[in-house]
């Protein structure tokens, strides 16, 4: 059973500054329109060509629109790469709220 992480947590591993490949498997439009940061644009297509040959980091975060998808990227990610540990991000790029602006901007 793949891992999943919530928004809140894969935030907090942003912002301490944890090592792990962050992966937005969604369509090129809905990157370009906006992306977690630091993720990696790999369409679910692009991933199944490389899953096996891609030097994975030790922990890999995938996220999709919903939080669907994602587990079967992850469950592919597990099974054919390196990755020691992976998990899909709960409720996909629509649960992820932006940082509030600081009061008074």
């Amino acid at each position: 059973m793949v891992e999943e992480f919530t928004p809140e947590t894969v935030r907090e591993r942003l912002e301490n500054g944890a090592e792990f490949d962050l992966i937005d498997i969604r369509d090129d439009e809905d990157y370009a329109e906006g992306h977690l940061p630091e993720a990696e644009h790999v369409t679910i297509e692009e991933l199944e060509d490389t899953v096996v040959d891609r030097d994975w980091a030790d922990d890999v975060v995938v996220y999709c629109y919903v939080g669907q998808t994602s587990v079967q990227a992850a469950r592919l990610i597990e099974e054919y790469g390196d990755a020691e540990r992976v998990a899909s991000m709960a409720g996909g790029y629509d649960a992820w709220e932006p940082p509030e602006a600081p009061a008074g901007d």
